[in-house]
């Protein structure tokens, strides 16, 4: 590797920083660890999609997701723990890594920290970039150390670029003794969830010519809201069926309750009941089945997001399912998700029933059910190619370092 006298200034003057060391104060855990850092929310979103994926494979396997500032939302996978990334001195970046000791190290989309880097780099950490785009990558507070960006990016075993921008800029600043390659950006991806095909085909059966529509996730809190939508588009369908899927099954018999209260002809899933002609809610209340209902309903109502203090649940799902997407505001844990979805005309957001009625009717037309839900394809499937390179990636690099 090259020698840079840029890179050896950066880290006698991190050397020579008066802030006091942070050191780790939770307990590394037993077993495979990946650090990650994330500098854009929807990095943080697909490392935590990513490390679900590699725990379901790799029992044991933990996730140190680290970002610039502290974390402010819960993970949402069981084996991911968030930190905030100390300031990069040499002394902070010692004590990371000879606490943690990881397995491997994946850097999203840039922000380069030369310390921790370079001292990865020194411990034989395997570190991989992935979604490098120039904009995280060109800083211009580093104009005093010219070839700093160039000696630290050649310190990463291979660079997964955004795009062919990305590459050409990689070229203009030196960067030679690392492999490149244009994968599309990195962001969560579809995922197919299982369901029983036989009950899909009743299902479909029994429901051919109907419109449908789901309400996934409802919290208790919500369902007056689905109710009235319902009504509002009965009106204008009148073989409408909706099906309800409480967020906590367990709240299935006050679902029951409160529906029936409102005069609804109710089929109760968990009941062992199929809807009949008659039957305008369907109330799904059971485990397990969402791949079903998905697939069954061309237009999905994501829930836990109408009311204030709620983050709202992974749109990710309906779009691996051929469902438009609508939305509550309140989505904060998927934010970014959601927001990339709706760029792509693949996700609508409602505020209440009345506009979330309005959506309905108007996406009850397959044609346009079928155009949001295309659209909602084809941006989550962009999002499973890249993961599954860097699965590949990353299982392989583990396998290697079992080996030894």
């Amino acid at each position: 590797m090259r020698r840079s006298l840029s890179l050896a200034a950066y880290l006698a003057y991190s050397r020579g920083s008066s802030q006091d060391i942070t050191r780790p104060e939770i307990e590394r855990p037993q077993g495979e660890l990946i650090w990650a850092y994330a500098v854009e929310p929807q990095h943080v979103d697909a490392l935590q999609q990513l490390a679900g994926r590699l725990a379901a494979q790799r029992p044991g396997l933990v996730m140190l997701l680290t970002t610039p500032d502290e974390p402010i939302e819960q993970t949402r996978s069981k084996n991911v723990l968030r930190q905030r990334l100390p300031a990069d001195t040499t002394a902070n970046a010692r004590a990371f890594l000879d606490h943690w000791k990881p397995d491997i190290c994946l850097w999203a989309g840039g922000n380069l920290h030369p310390a921790f880097i370079s001292v990865a780099d020194e411990n034989e950490v395997p570190l991989y970039l992935v979604d490098a785009t120039e904009a995280l990558l060109d800083h211009s507070a580093w104009r005093w150390f010219p070839d700093l960006p160039r000696a630290l990016l050649e310190r990463f075993a291979l660079i997964m670029a955004r795009s062919a921008t990305t590459v050409r800029f990689l070229n203009r600043i030196g960067v030679k003794d690392t492999e490149v390659l244009v994968t599309g950006p990195f962001q969560e991806g579809a995922i197919a969830l299982n369901y029983n095909e036989s009950d899909r085909e009743e299902m479909a059966s029994l429901l051919r010519g109907r419109p449908v529509w789901l309400g996934a996730m409802i919290q208790p809190s919500e369902l007056d809201a689905i109710m009235e939508t319902h009504r509002v588009v009965s009106r204008l369908a009148h073989r409408a069926l909706l099906v309800v899927v409480p967020d906590d099954p367990a709240d299935g018999p006050r679902f029951k309750t409160r529906l029936q209260e409102k005069g609804w002809r109710v089929a109760v899933w968990s009941e062992g009941a199929m809807p009949e002609e008659t039957t305008q809610i369907l109330l799904a209340d059971t485990f397990g089945e969402m791949g079903l209902w998905y697939r069954l309903a061309p237009i999905t109502f994501m829930g836990s997001s109408l009311e204030s203090g709620q983050w709202g649940r992974d749109p990710n799902e309906p779009a691996a399912h051929g469902s438009a997407i609508l939305y509550g505001p309140n989505v904060r844990r998927y934010l970014s998700s959601y927001s990339r979805f709706a760029e792509a005309g693949a996700a609508r957001i409602v505020k209440d029933s009345e506009t979330l009625a309005a959506a309905v009717q108007r996406l009850i037309a397959p044609d346009q059910s079928a155009a949001m839900a295309h659209a909602a394809w084809d941006v989550a499937s962009q999002g499973s190619e890249v993961t599954d390179k860097i699965m590949d990636l990353v299982q392989d690099t583990l396998d290697v370092m079992g080996a030894r």
